[in-house]
This record gives C-alpha cells, structure tokens and sequence, in this order.
C-alpha cells in the first residue's frame, strides 16, 4: 500500500510501498486512515535534522495528526468496534521497569528518554492507507467531529499545558475561590503567541476557559489568521505594529502566556513582560540557530519577585486527548465555521511533496486517503 515518508541515508521524501498492517495482538485495531495533517515538525523532519525510522527500516512513515475508521478488532479489543472513527496519540512508553511516568500511562513525561513516537522516533507514522494500533493508544471520535477530529492531536498541546498550568496555579487563591460554574480564566489576561494552528486552537482554549484572550502574531490585518482569532472572541495584535513593551500596555497584568511560535526571541522577550504570579508555557521547540541575547538578570529577578511559573510541555497523555474531544465538540457547537476554516484545504497524496517541502501556506493543510 502507499504511503508517505522519508529515507534519511537518501535525504529523500516522498511517496513509498509500506506493508499492510496485521493484528498480531489480541488487544490490536486496524485503522484505515482517512486523513492526516501536515505540521511544522512532519515539515523539519523532511530537513533531515532529526527524524528516526524504525530498526531495521531505512524510511520513516510520517503523520501524527491522524483520523481513522475502524475495519477490524482483536478478540481481546473491548470498547472499539468497527466502523467507529478513532484518533491515535503519539509517543509510547519505554521498556524500562523503573520508569515511573511510562509505567503510570504518561510516557509524555518519561524519564529515561527512551520513549518511541509515531511518524517522529523510531516508530511509522500514521500518512498510510491502513495501521495498527494497540486499543489503549486510540481515542474514539463522535461521528459529529468527522469533519474536524484529525485537529484533535494539535489540540492536545494545548489541553495538556492547561492542565499543567492549572495544576501550578492552584497555589493562588484566584484558582481555589471561583464561584462555582464561573470559568477558570475569568477575570485573567492570557496572550497567545502565534497564529499557526496550534496558537489558533490554543486561543479557542483559553478563550473557553473565560480569559481574556490576546494573540500575538508577526502578519499585519488583515489577514485570514487574524478573522479567526477574532471571530472566537480573541483580539489580535501585529508584532509589526507593536512592539511587546506596547503590548503589555495594551494588556495589563499578564496572567498566561502560552507560546506557540517556536521563536526564542519574541519568546523571551515576552517573558520578559509576564506579570505578577504569571505563568509561562513553551510548547515550541526552535530548529537549531546561533544564541540570542537575553536580559537573564531580569528575567531571573522577575521570576523570583514576581511569582511566576515557567512550564516546558510536550506531547500528551490520555487525559488530554479526552478533553481535546470533548473541547472540539464544545467548539463546533459555538464557533462552527470558524473551527472548521482552521483547516486550510484537503490534498490527496500525490501532493504531498508539495505540502512538505514547498513553502507553508494557509493555516492546516490535510492529506486526505478518502
């Protein structure tokens, strides 16, 4: 069958023979995949910074933001069947017994580096007509979300990092003292750096959590990024227009940033606003590059006088997937153009070449199997 993938000894990309998939597990599921989306880290591992195929393959499948259908189940298979829509995660857990986090189902916080993840790290990727998966690591999607599940994994980064910072954040009493059925967020200021999918998703998340919610993004209005982010409530501030010292008079007291821009410099130079007990989440991971200057004196001060929270989040557990569903059903239901126009367009695999290789365009752009 075809699929999608990379031969890092060739530095090539493109269209492959891949093996059909078989259950040779009782608990095992085989998927046929209906659509994949295309991220920035699918895009740099075709640059060949990193990226690892699976012992004794000398290409790596890509895809990790998959929606699949069901076609068949092992015996041992008990809450999927088939015809039912699923979304797989990511990472695995490592083989070590004394790995705490692995051995608890949360490999995303593995502690001996050890782990394999889909379509990244020693494991095939989902951009194939059909795979396997083991039951545990699927997630049923409601028929409702078809049209719109394969965004479920890029949500989960943020879903993930939300839960991390509310986990921080319950040493403040603006966590412990909401009035029941008041969301979380109201009354606190985030920002969200970026418009790329995951900064639009991010948005939507915290603007559901009840914050008052600023994205800012390089691109001048107007521009397409910038109508969603302010169709679902969020406003959107140029950093051509203004620099961040202005961005924080336009703000306030910065409770939340959660970056999603992969960019070290603005990163820390908005760090370097964050306010009084703030919280700061990095979910971008920079391609290599010379240092940059930091005034580190006074983010160092900053933290310390100020309270604040810095938090690193990567990949997601079982948790966040769960709440990643059930967010986009609440999102369909309140903004149901707008989360839908978060996909760019659907491609077949024929293009894919194109989509991985070429410039980026758009906001999400799917490699659809159907």
């Amino acid at each position: 069958m075809q699929a999608v993938g990379v031969i890092p000894s060739k530095k090539e990309v493109g269209v492959l023979e891949h093996s059909n998939p078989e259950i040779r597990h009782d608990d095992v599921v085989r998927v046929r995949c209906l659509e994949v989306g295309i991220c920035g880290t699918d895009r740099e591992i075709c640059t060949f910074v990193y990226g690892q195929p699976p012992e004794g393959s000398e290409y790596l499948i890509l895809g990790h933001e998959s929606l699949g259908e069901v076609i068949d189940v092992g015996s041992a298979v008990k809450n999927i069947k088939v015809g039912d829509l699923v979304v797989p995660s990511v990472r695995r857990p490592c083989e070590h017994q004394d790995c705490q986090p692995c051995r608890a189902g949360l490999q995303d916080f593995c502690a001996t580096g050890d782990f394999v993840e889909r379509g990244i790290k020693a494991r095939h990727g989902y951009m194939t007509e059909e795979y396997s998966e083991h039951e545990q690591f699927l997630y049923v999607a409601p028929k409702n979300l078809r049209d719109v599940a394969v965004l479920v994994e890029p949500l989960t980064i943020a879903e993930k990092a939300m839960a991390q910072v509310w986990l921080a954040q319950q040493r403040l009493p603006w966590v412990k003292n909401n009035p029941q059925g008041t969301p979380r967020g109201k009354g606190l200021k985030a920002v969200v750096l970026g418009a790329g999918p995951i900064g639009i998703l991010g948005a939507m998340k915290m603007v559901s959590e009840g914050f008052d919610t600023y994205v800012y993004s390089r691109s001048r209005k107007p521009n397409p990024k910038a109508a969603l982010v302010e169709a679902v409530g969020a406003k959107y501030i140029s950093a051509l227009d203004h620099t961040v010292d202005e961005l924080v008079e336009m703000v306030g007291n910065i409770d939340l940033v959660y970056e999603a821009i992969g960019v070290s410099s603005v990163a820390y130079d908005v760090l370097r606003v964050l306010g009084n007990n703030g919280a700061f989440v990095f979910t971008g991971i920079p391609a290599p590059k010379p240092p940059i200057e930091v005034d580190a004196d006074l983010i160092m001060r900053n933290v310390v006088l100020k309270n604040q929270v810095i938090i690193g989040s990567v990949n997601a557990d079982a948790a966040a997937f769960e709440a990643a569903l059930a967010d986009l059903d609440v999102f369909v239901r309140r903004w149901p153009e707008t989360i839908r126009a978060v996909i760019t367009g659907r491609f077949s695999i024929d293009d894919c070449q194109s989509l991985l290789l070429d410039k980026a365009q758009g906001i999400k752009n799917v490699v659809s199997f159907t």
